[in-house]
């Protein structure tokens, strides 16, 4: 534990399972005040919620109920923090949803959901925050440092997954066209794009199949941890990353390279 966080105060969606949690509980560790931001306190790996498990281990946090792809949401999530807090240094736009179905087989309503939660969701958060941060006096020569979640499939053809992987390009791109609009302000925006994370998530992500390939694919001897996603936010999120905007840092055992 090094305290790079210590004094920070952080909104992270889709913190109550999987990437999330573990971003949420490594800020915690490393002295952020966490806002765990999610539909649910249930996390889908199972266990005590994100916020009893950061307590627990001596850090601070609270729970948000909050739908991303609901700007009322947001705004009263983000509102509540800066009064109980005095101010939002770091944004975390983690949530995210897939349909597991390709162009063909994808109806409109599964298309408007993942759309709805894993680019207009980025969208609320990235401008909710910023509308915050840019009020904000200067630490450490930013008001506030914002990180996105993309995905290796951002970069290259989700297959079987048209939806996902065109939201994951948006949130890259969001990322960049934020980071220009907002370096003038002093504004922080990167984003990270993981490979193949094995977490508690059911369904497509984990079938076996699935994990055999990417095992296949990934020169690294094992696949990812949500960990290591957290330890890549905590640098993003910390004043050692000030000079670094509008990057997409690509977590992913060298999946892409290969």
């Amino acid at each position: 534990m090094s305290n790079v966080l210590a004094g920070k105060t952080a909104v992270i969606t889709g913190a109550s399972s999987g990437i999330g949690r573990a971003i949420a509980t490594r800020f915690a560790v490393e002295g952020a005040f966490v806002v765990v931001a999610d539909v649910t306190v249930d996390a889908i790996e199972g266990g005590e919620p994100t916020v009893e498990l950061i307590r627990r281990a001596g850090g601070e946090a609270v729970f948000e109920a909050v739908d991303v792809s609901r700007w009322d949401d947001i705004d009263g999530a983000i509102a509540r923090t800066v009064a109980r807090r005095g101010r939002l240094d770091i944004m975390v736009n983690n949530a995210a949803t897939y349909s597991g179905t390709a162009l063909l087989d994808t109806q409109t309503e599964q298309w408007e959901h993942v759309m709805a939660v894993n680019l207009t969701g980025m969208f609320h958060g990235c401008k909710r925050a910023i509308q915050q941060m840019i009020t904000q006096e200067p630490v450490a020569e930013a008001r506030g440092r914002v990180v996105n979640l993309g995905s290796q499939h951002g970069i290259v053809a989700a297959r079987r997954d048209s939806p996902y992987g065109v939201s994951k390009a948006g949130a890259i791109y969001l990322t960049k066209q934020v980071a220009v609009d907002y370096a003038k302000d002093l504004i922080v925006c990167n984003c990270i794009s993981p490979g193949k994370i094995v977490t508690g998530k059911p369904g497509l992500a984990m079938d076996p199949k699935n994990l055999e390939l990417a095992r296949q694919r990934t020169p690294w001897p094992r696949l990812g941890r949500p960990e290591d996603i957290a330890n890549a936010a905590v640098f993003l999120a910390s004043d050692r990353a000030t000079f670094i905007t509008g990057a997409n840092l690509v977590v992913d055992g060298g999946w892409l390279a290969a």
